[in-house]
């Protein structure tokens, strides 16, 4: 069984206090994992400062070339988890797999999304920066489109409280070790392995131990991160969420209540996109934010509802290590029961119906290969209001809510993506005026289809960097007065 160790500024150490994590399936030990309390993770926070020194004396050019061979590393190499134990690509897959109940497909796709997200991160940091010359930041200031300017870090750290849903969230995090902030990293209870994997191999390539920190730890341990650090990001449901709201130092990232919305000009042709609205569900096995968990229509609901149900409802579970597998299994047989009986409870609410489950005559929890999962669900709502129309889970959900198009922008609510069907020029303008939508796909955009060029949820640059006035002049010139209202020369 191995051991995953804590790093503290990127150097092993072992705690007397370990959890362990065993196989959802077989209930095999896999691993235990070091725990780092709240006074260690105070002590280490203590020297942030110093960390990003170490960090910020490397130029950009470099840590995007340390980044392009970490992509490799993180994809292809046998790496070090903690003395001379050591990690291949493949086992990595075999224990993401094992502890979350990701599909090994899956979870492989997902390896390609961080490969990818190191390897152009040249590319990622233009769109977060949206096309700032770097050497403007290794420089402290610079001409930009011919003025004068200069950008400041608040940040001596990034903390990060991570989740166990999908591998691929991690990518989110990276670029800051590419823009000079070091991170302290809290993984998820379940999913500790990509964090890890990815510390090691940035070290590998060449960038300083003290860049990454991996404190695997409690809920005490995460609210010291969250609180001592100078900007952090938190992964996790609404509840966990809502007591950070108000501090600007925490980027949140939770529930995408993401949006297939379809006009009135295109919902007679609906079912010319049902590919790209099944996989705006399904993909990823319906686990991220940017996964579809509403469909929203003006008309002809029950049809597309029931469509819908028949092509989802024919997505099986199947075993872990299967190719085609492509729904994930709860790590929590108790999670996927409460799950299920909410959407139960929720349907004795009038105003909505379980298409799925009248088309599927069985219930939505399944048992396979010692695994449980829940099945593709679709609700056709008849309320906007019903709370199955704002409603997301950890699995292919969807609520279709019929809706007349001029009510929709007003009605839709916090929505991360919106995937707009329609060439309605009024109604575009309108959702591009919406500010309930942080990211607007208009034409048939998939809502999990990332571009890297723009950014995701947040900015983190702009999480991570201000920008600052900044004047310049010649020591040997001569001063310059400046008059009340600002204008140089004048004044009194």
């Amino acid at each position: 069984m191995v051991h995953l160790p804590i790093l503290r500024a990127g150097r092993t150490y072992r705690s007397l206090d370990v959890v362990r994590l065993s196989d959802i399936a077989s209930g095999e030990p896999v691993a235990e994992v070091s725990q780092a309390n709240r006074g260690l993770i105070a002590r280490d926070l203590q020297q942030a400062g110093r960390n990003r020194e170490r960090l910020a004396r490397i130029p950009f050019a470099e840590l995007l070339s340390i980044c392009r061979r970490a992509s490799g590393l993180f994809a292809e190499g046998e790496l070090p988890i903690d003395g001379d134990a050591t990690q291949s690509a493949g086992r990595y897959i075999d224990q993401v797999s094992a502890t979350t109940g990701m599909p090994r497909a899956l979870a492989r796709s997902n390896m390609e999304k961080i490969r990818f997200v190191l390897a152009e991160m040249d590319r990622v940091l233009r769109g977060l920066t949206r096309g700032l010359d770097l050497d403007i930041l290794d420089g402290g200031w610079g001409d930009e489109n011919g003025r004068t300017v200069s950008y400041l870090s608040e940040a001596r750290v990034l903390g990060a409280v991570l989740p166990n849903n999908s591998p691929g969230v991690h990518s989110l995090w990276i670029p800051s070790i590419a823009l000079r902030v070091p991170v302290m990293l809290k993984p998820g209870r379940q999913e500790p392995w990509t964090p890890l994997r990815i510390a090691r191999a940035l070290q590998e390539a060449g960038c300083p131990p003290e860049a990454v920190g991996f404190y695997p730890s409690d809920h005490a341990g995460a609210a010291e991160i969250l609180l001592r650090s100078c900007r952090s990001m938190l992964f996790g449901d609404g509840a966990t969420l809502d007591a950070w709201r108000d501090d600007p130092r925490v980027q949140l990232h939770g529930p995408g209540w993401s949006k297939v919305l379809i006009g009135a000009d295109r919902i007679d042709s609906w079912e010319d996109q049902i590919d790209l609205i099944i996989g705006s569900i399904a993909d990823n096995g319906g686990r991220s934010c940017v996964n579809a968990s509403g469909v929203w229509v003006p008309a002809r609901g029950r049809e597309v509802a029931e469509t819908l149900a028949a092509r989802l409802a024919a997505i099986p579970a199947l075993p872990l290590d299967h190719p085609e597998a492509r729904l994930a299994a709860f790590s929590s047989p108790r999670q996927a029961h409460g799950i299920s009986a909410y959407i139960d409870r929720m349907l004795a609410v009038p105003g909505a119906e379980d298409v799925t489950r009248r088309l599927r005559g069985r219930d939505r929890v399944g048992e396979v290969g010692g695994c449980t999962f829940l099945l593709p669900t679709v609700i056709r709502c008849d309320d906007p209001e019903h709370p199955l129309a704002a409603a997301e889970f950890l699995f292919p959900f969807a609520a279709v809510v019929e809706v007349p198009q001029d009510d929709m922008v007003e009605r839709i609510g916090p929505t991360l993506v919106a995937s707009v069907l329609s060439e309605d020029e009024g109604w575009r303008r309108a959702l591009l005026n919406s500010p309930d939508i942080d990211r607007l796909n208009l034409g048939p955009i998939a809502t999990n289809s990332v571009c890297w060029d723009q950014p995701h949820e947040g900015n983190l640059f702009e999480h991570l960097y201000r920008q600052r006035a900044l004047q310049s002049v010649a020591m040997t010139g001569p001063p310059v007065r400046v008059d009340p209202a600002g204008a140089p020369g004048g004044g009194s």
